[in-house]
């Protein structure tokens, strides 16, 4: 043992008796001027605040111990005094219990000055590899580094298990005016839970989850949890390589839209983990032949019953399945089955929980400072203020965060609209006008063309896509040429038309004709999907199933006929789960879809319809390779108004078969109704929405129709084709069948 300085030599080190006050009260502002190993006149002043401790002693070298004095009237402060600058560990005792530990204010920063800057400059690209909790080793010691960013706090703290939640311990190091607060604790470990503690104002914060945490509690605990994501072994090397291809406006692109949490339960209830979901899920879909799950946000929200749409946890995927690695393990599997992962991202809003990003250093951080600008009123929700650059560069990150760290293939970015517009469901007087006394939110358009042109300069395999439901001008449209930089864009038109269509009694729609022609007038003016998503079966708008008029056989012959229409029309598509089996009942977030109903053979034959459409567009390059070219569309009848029959044809490459669609929405049957086609010879009877396999009546066309030289509906040939009623009947021109 070293030799012990006397009661007055040691006790001369400790902090003055301000500070001490403020220590103990947990209002030290920056506690690493005055714990850990500093200078002093006589050699090296030592101070550890232990709460609880009766002895701590320093232990330096392989075996020198040095008692420290306890403080007077300071309970938990020790002090001492060193003759040398050296690294040290103390182990503390209380009653019979003793245990050791290293002291976080020994270690030095970590983060760097050119850190800070690119931080205030908001230019740090990769913001999760600065901020947030990283597991690390330094000097030997392993622990966990925190950074975060509070900038107009006084005092920031961690807090959790390992320090019984006291926000007296662990004061972070304030970084000059960067705003960022550090600490790197020894002895935190994956797993642990951990929130800050924000002094602000004189005022004490509630404790706030990590904005860049990559891991949360189960809810309704609100907890960050540490995890380490830097030693995932990823197995999806051949997909990378060759996704690019697979995004193209020119391929098939079938997004099946899922929420994890209700596609299917297991026993009692429980929903599925990320490792049940990478074969049950992954399985399914590949099977039905879609090319895309887009998973609805699986960001760590607190509250179910927002579906992701309301996150706090940006930076982590929701415990509610697993692990980030098991989450990591799903995206690997579905690649593996050649399918694509996107992410339903949302940057126009988060919630106001007080743990939350809310006042998050006692002042507007994140958000607006204005109501009329920063609150939603629609969804009681805050709004990202992307006038400053430092919370435009949290969200750009992000989003590439996701792409990168769990090699997701895009992001469909929600409610977009919101976004762009200031006076967004907004009346006079409640919004503010931009500069120019317009209502275009410069900022968020910035941020967008920002961010799309980030991700896409980072990595131009990857997707972007826009839930954009206004006629805002080139949301597909390359950024250098004006445009919002999105890859595609939802069509909300086209989705809302053709359903009030299909809804009319089929007496009816021929006043209504135009609704499912007026799509093609602007089908090329971005790049579309066609989106039947979870928004059309939920809040009293019924299932996709029971929107159709009729009884149960003319319910589903309409929803067959409609899926024709859909997976024919140009643009991409996108499925709801459910839908694919004609889910009866509304989605409801709380329980599993209706499995059972595949046990009825409509049910059944509405899921083998679905997977033949995909099958049959994957196969057929008319249907996709001009989604987003007008030569891939050209109208043979659009004006049969009393038949309310539709005739149209799709085109591909120069050598691809051409495709004719024709559409019969009434429940007639229309035996030989001549219709003209582009070309001689026979014509391919691809795919019937009445064939029995389907649940239909069975009235086709024996395989195919052979043209005759009659020149009909402005073509140079024709034939008499069977149009079963309430159907969708695709040709496909082939070799002569001689």
């Amino acid at each position: 043992m070293a030799k012990r300085p006397t009661l007055e030599t040691a006790l001369s080190a400790a902090p003055p008796a301000d500070v001490t006050t403020a220590l103990l009260s947990g209002h030290l502002g920056d506690p690493f001027h005055f714990l850990g190993l500093r200078d002093h006149p006589d050699g090296f002043a030592l101070n550890v605040f232990v709460p609880g401790a009766d002895t701590v002693t320093c232990i330096t070298g392989k075996s020198t111990r040095t008692p420290l004095e306890p403080v007077p009237d300071a309970p938990g402060l020790f002090c001492t005094l060193l003759t040398k600058h050296t690294p040290y560990r103390f182990t503390a005792r209380a009653g019979e219990t003793e245990w050791t530990f290293e002291d976080p204010y020994r270690f030095d920063r970590v983060l760097s000055d050119d850190d800070l800057y690119f931080l205030g400059e908001g230019s740090m690209h990769r913001l999760w590899k600065t901020l947030g909790a990283h597991v690390m080793t330094i000097d030997g010691v392993t622990g966990v580094h925190f950074a975060v960013w509070a900038p107009n706090a006084d005092r920031v703290a961690v807090v959790g298990d390992f320090n019984v939640w006291d926000t007296r311990r662990h004061g972070m190091r304030r970084l000059g005016i960067s705003g960022v607060w550090e600490i790197f604790i020894p002895g935190v470990v994956p797993g642990d839970v951990y929130k800050y503690a924000i002094r602000a104002n004189d005022v004490d914060l509630p404790l706030k989850a990590d904005p860049v945490g990559f891991g949360s509690e189960h809810p309704p605990k609100t907890g960050s949890v540490v995890r380490d994501i830097t030693h995932y072994s990823w197995g999806d090397a051949d997909w990378m390589k060759t996704r690019g291809a697979r995004h193209s406006t020119d391929v098939a692109i079938s997004i099946y839209e899922v929420n994890l949490a209700s596609w299917k339960r297991a026993e009692g209830n429980r929903p599925l983990s990320y490792e049940e979901l990478a074969t049950d899920l992954v399985d399914y879909v590949a099977d039905m032949g879609f090319t895309h799950i887009e998973m609805m946000p699986i960001t760590e929200h607190p509250f179910d019953g927002s579906w992701g749409y309301q996150p706090i946890g940006m930076y982590a995927p929701t415990i509610r399945h697993g692990t980030p690695d098991e989450f990591r393990a799903l995206v690997t599997a579905a690649h593996n089955k050649g399918l694509g992962i996107l992410l339903d991202w949302v940057p126009a809003h988060f919630p106001t929980d007080e743990h939350g990003l809310a006042q998050f250093d006692g002042t507007h951080l994140y958000e607006h400072a204005d109501p009329r600008e920063g609150f939603h009123q629609d969804w009681n929700t805050l709004i990202f203020n992307f006038g400053r650059r430092e919370v435009v560069n949290f969200m750009r990150s992000n989003a590439l965060y996701w792409l990168e760290e769990y090699h997701l293939d895009g992001i469909r970015v929600d409610a977009v609209a919101s976004m762009l517009y200031r006076d967004y469901s907004r009346k006079d007087g409640e919004w503010v006008p931009n500069k120019d006394g317009g209502r275009e939110n410069y900022e968020t358009i910035d941020f967008l063309q920002s961010t799309n042109s980030f991700v896409y300069g980072e990595d131009d395999s990857v997707m972007t896509v826009a839930e954009e439901s206004t006629a805002f001008p080139g949301v597909s449209r390359p950024v250098y040429h004006g445009g919002l930089g999105f890859g595609f864009k939802w069509n909300m038109g086209w989705m809302n038309d053709t359903l009030r269509y299909m809804e009319e009694d089929p007496i009816n729609r021929k006043h209504h004709h135009h609704l499912m022609t007026f799509g093609i007038d602007y089908a090329f003016t971005e790049n579309f999907v066609l989106p039947i998503s979870h928004d059309e079966v939920v809040h009293g708008k019924g299932s996709m199933l029971e929107k159709m008029p009729g009884n149960e056989w003319e319910k589903f012959a309409n929803l067959r006929a409609y899926y024709g229409f859909m997976w024919s029309h140009p643009g991409k598509k996108l499925l709801f789960m459910g839908q694919e089996f004609a889910q009866r009942d509304e989605w409801n977030h709380d329980q599993s879809l209706d499995w059972h109903l595949l046990d009825a053979p409509l049910h059944s034959s509405m899921q083998r319809l679905v997977r033949d459409l995909n099958t049959l567009y994957r196969a057929t390059p008319a249907l996709y390779v001009n989604d987003c070219r007008p030569s891939g569309f050209a109208w043979v009848d659009g004006g049969d108004v009393e038949n309310s029959i539709y005739v149209y044809q799709r085109n591909g490459g120069p050598d691809d078969p051409r495709v004719v669609v024709i559409l019969n929405m009434t429940p007639v049957e229309r035996p030989d109704h001549r219709v003209g086609l582009p070309g001689p010879g026979f014509w391919r009877e691809a795919l019937n929405t009445d064939a029995t396999e389907y649940g239909g009546g069975g009235r086709g066309n024996l395989g195919g129709v052979r043209t005759e030289d009659v020149e009909w509906m402005g073509q140079s040939h024709s034939a008499n084709v069977t149009l079963p009623p309430l159907s969708a009947v695709i040709l496909i021109e082939g070799e002569d069948d001689k």
